[in-house]
């Protein structure tokens, strides 16, 4: 089994403190997939200190030599795709084909930065005076944190990454402890492409422990987190007035199938939207508004197509659902499936597998429940597993006043084909995502993403040329003649 090093300062460092943590297939728990450093807080400030060291020297780096870095890095993941995408099955249960899209997405992230921040300009405004020029500059902020989770963990981090480097930013990376080796093969690829040394530093451990480290320094200009509401409102209290921080954060995602719906898609889209990373996406399907008209019939036809789900490996031809990602996310879903036998009725699935293609890992059957009220645990929290909460509605303003009623705002959905509807509901919805006859899950990596209300702190979005913003701050120049 082979040991991972942080990646600081140019060099393969492992940790003073001679501590590794296990990185375990969470299809099998017999299989280990790497050793990586529990690193100490002086290793994180080492960290921040390569990053801030190196600021100068690549804000003065040519765009032109930005880019090109960006785009042999993306070579480099196309051209080991298969390999990466296999670990990354193993290291976070996706299947093996959505991993290879993840890597391959990743690559294409790289290089839509590579282009897009060629053209990332200021103004000139007009002015009366003959003799003075006024314009702005975007210049890069200087050192920033980007911190990532585990379910999407080589293409989150591109997305955050990617921006902050081709607008002269240096970066300290730490991706999530449950999926690091992906992580560290998006740090190795921007490495061996030619990224000057101290640009991007890479480091694993407990977010406790190296977490302030690499957010409070008043040397952090920036910080962009995707994870929990509760820890990305931890990071925003304890930094500094003057570091700008973009936080996605999590969601309870509604669908709304209205009466004149294709029910066979809007049971597709809620299959695919809720249990296709086995619920474990931050935009996944979890509550369904059903009109009390087709409740029934949608809920008959739901059921029939769970329970044909194929659940296994990843690495399993035809899987459908892999497994849970850790052995906490496994506790954590069972304790909400429980919940909702108390309050709702429980249709299908919520169990733990057991069997030889079972024993090894973390894998739960897709639960359904009916009979769910707003009031309800299994319609508020997010769980982050294989849970649908079904809700029966009387018309469209019941559907949007149940769908709005959460403190979340990330994605939501529609499954309708009346065009008045589709144009009231993009209106109506408090969501950043808006969807009409498509799943709730998935984003463009050429359109803007992030929440509203609790999903997000609103401030910059990420992707597209938006998330290039967030990475750069404006300076207003009066020049005279």
């Amino acid at each position: 089994m082979e040991e991972f090093p942080n990646l600081i300062a140019g060099e393969r460092i492992p940790s003073v403190s001679g501590r590794l943590f296990t990185n375990v297939n969470p299809a099998d728990n017999g299989d280990l997939v790497g050793r990586f450093q529990q690193s100490t807080a002086a290793e994180a400030e080492a960290a921040v200190n390569a990053a801030a060291a190196a600021f100068e020297g690549w804000r003065r780096t040519s765009i032109s030599r930005r880019a090109a870095i960006l785009n042999r890095a993306a070579d480099h993941l196309e051209a080991r795709a298969d390999g990466i995408a296999r670990e990354m099955t193993r290291e976070m249960g996706k299947s093996l084909g959505l991993a290879r899209d993840e890597v391959l997405r990743s690559a294409q992230t790289l290089r839509f930065y590579a282009v897009e921040g060629q053209s990332l300009t200021g103004e000139v405004f007009p002015n009366d005076d003959p003799d003075m020029t006024v314009y702005t500059l975007r210049e890069p902020l200087g050192v920033v944190s980007v911190i990532t989770p585990w379910n999407f963990p080589i293409s989150i981090p591109a997305r955050k990454i990617a921006p902050a480097l081709i607008t002269g930013n240096t970066v300290v990376f730490k991706p999530s402890s449950d999926a690091p080796l992906s992580g560290y093969r998006l740090a190795e690829a921007l490495i061996a492409a030619g990224l000057p040394k101290g640009v991007l530093n890479f480091i694993t451990g407990k977010a406790g422990e190296i977490g302030p480290a690499i957010t409070e320094p008043p040397v952090i200009r920036a910080i962009s987190f995707t994870g929990s509401t509760t820890a990305g409102e931890q990071i925003c209290r304890a930094v500094g007035f003057t570091t700008r921080t973009q936080m996605e954060l999590g969601g309870k995602n509604p669908l709304i199938v209205m009466d004149d719906a294709d029910l066979d898609l809007a049971v597709d889209l809620t299959v695919k939207g809720g249990f296709s990373l086995a619920g474990q996406a931050c935009t996944g399907t979890s509550r369904v508004l059903v009109m009390k008209q087709v409740r029934a019939d949608f809920t008959a036809r739901l059921l029939a197509k769970v329970k044909t789900i194929k659940i296994g490996s990843g690495l399993a031809s035809g899987m459908e659902m892999g497994p849970l990602a850790t052995a906490r996310q496994l506790d954590t879903v069972l304790r909400y499936i429980a919940i909702g036998k108390q309050e709702a009725t429980h249709l299908h699935g919520g169990d733990r597998l057991t069997g030889a293609a079972y024993d090894g890992g973390y894998f739960v059957s897709p639960a359904i429940f009916t009979d769910v009220t707003q009031d309800m645990t299994i319609a508020r929290e997010e769980i982050f597993g294989p849970v649908i909460a079904i809700i029966e509605v009387d018309d469209y303003a019941d559907a949007i006043a149940k769908a709005n009623a959460s403190e979340y705002g990330l994605s939501a959905a529609i499954v309708t084909r009346n065009p008045r509807v589709m144009h009231d509901f993009a209106n109506d919805i408090q969501s950043g995502t808006v969807k009409i006859n498509r799943t709730t899950t998935g984003n463009l990596i050429n359109a803007p993403f992030g929440g509203l209300k609790r999903s997000s702190t609103s401030t910059f979005r990420e992707s597209g040329r938006t998330g290039l913003e967030f990475y750069t701050q404006i300076k207003t120049v009066y020049r005279g003649a």
